[in-house]
């Protein structure tokens, strides 16, 4: 059997030439790339078989491109990709695979309270949705379809039967400050214990900060209580062993001491020394209105955001031995802050959890005012 005859590109003019020489340069497509390097050595007399060889592909590949560059010209450089089997599960079946997935088992009949793929992908075919279709195939479509496999969060809605009440009188005082006074939040932070505190810092790869183990705490516990003035945006705090209504009715009288002819608006929480009778005595008698959030939403409160950020940017990380380094580890954190503080504006602003609140306390009441109780 003699040899095949060799097969060359035609002549290829300059600008050919040059153009084919960008290709090889610059396409990002590797089928192009490698019919654009066939034809280039093919136009530089190189044969069939050694094209074959250096591009690790058989010889009648090399040819198939020279003759269609020679009948098409670089039209046959680019792929033309087909676009494979068309999809045996239709638009339709995908949208019900999806509903289907997020529905509680138990509404179809299954005894059971969440989807394994393996459990869906049976209903599906019992249901007649689909005649055959793999647990790969359920997993891509809901993956497409953004719907994937996540943990059971709780969220504790306020029980307050003033809820809406109050949250209004609490937004109304964060988005129009009274010309008469100043809105302050009151909150306690802590306990203080001492202990080692899980933090992130920037360390190289694989040598993360290693802190002992404590097995026994026996220097007791300190308490934050701490003030955020909104006209400003400063922190003004006292750190006290203990946090009952005396310790919060003497850090009420540095804050009425702190601005003496001021009207004060404080917003706190309904723990039991803000209702303490001795504190609401003495702040009708000097001009401070306690405004109480609702029960269980301590989210209201400005100063919980505040207090994140000590916890982040002065404990976090830390393994303070004396709650003297403690106090002095927050105090300058706090002195920091403070001096690149601004006035705090727009409270939650367009905040998914108090738009849900607001809404799921609304809907509540309308069907109570439906039915009639």
């Amino acid at each position: 059997m003699g040899r095949r005859p060799e097969v060359f590109v035609r002549q290829v003019s300059m600008a050919e030439g040059q153009r084919l020489q960008k290709i090889t340069r610059t396409a990002k497509d590797p089928v192009k790339l490698r019919r654009a390097i066939v034809v280039l050595m093919s136009a530089q007399g190189q044969p069939a078989p050694d094209i074959a060889h250096l591009l690790k592909v058989t010889e009648d590949y090399v040819r198939d491109v020279i003759h269609a560059f020679n009948d098409r010209g670089f039209n046959a450089l680019d792929p033309k990709w087909s676009g494979g089997a068309p999809r045996r599960i239709d638009e339709q079946t995908r949208d019900w695979i999806c509903v289907i997935a997020r529905c509680d088992p138990r509404f179809l009949g299954r005894p059971f309270s969440c989807w394994s793929l393996a459990k869906l992908r049976d209903y599906l075919i019992d249901a007649g949705h689909v005649t055959t279709i793999s647990v790969e195939t359920i997993r891509r479509v809901l993956h497409e379809r953004g719907v994937s496999w996540q943990a059971t969060k709780t969220w504790k809605a306020s029980t307050d039967p003033d809820f809406t009440t109050k949250m209004r009188r609490v937004l109304d005082l964060y988005d129009h400050p009274p010309t008469d006074g100043r809105v302050i939040c009151v909150d306690e932070f802590g306990p203080l214990n001492l202990q080692p505190r899980p933090g992130r810092a920037w360390q190289p790869v694989g040598h993360p900060v290693r802190l002992r183990a404590t097995y026994r705490r026996d220097q007791g516990v300190r308490h934050m209580i701490a003030a955020l003035d909104l006209a400003t945006g400063r922190l003004h705090y006292r750190i006290r062993d203990r946090k009952r209504w005396g310790e919060f009715l003497g850090f009420l009288k540095t804050l009425r001491r702190r601005w003496p002819d001021q009207h004060l608006y404080l917003i706190c929480d309904n723990f039991s020394p803000h209702r303490h009778p001795e504190v609401r005595t003495w702040c009708a008698a000097n001009q401070v209105d306690l405004v109480f959030l609702p029960t269980y939403a301590s989210w209201l409160n400005w100063i919980e955001a505040e207090f994140a950020a000590v916890r982040y940017f002065a404990l976090n990380g830390t393994d303070l031995r004396s709650h003297g380094e403690q106090d002095a580890a927050i105090g300058a954190y706090i002195r920091w802050r403070n001096q690149h503080t601004r006035p705090k504006s727009g409270f939650a602003i367009n905040s998914r959890s108090a738009t849900r609140i607001t809404r799921s306390r609304l809907h509540d009441e309308a069907l109570a005012r439906m039915a009639g109780v």
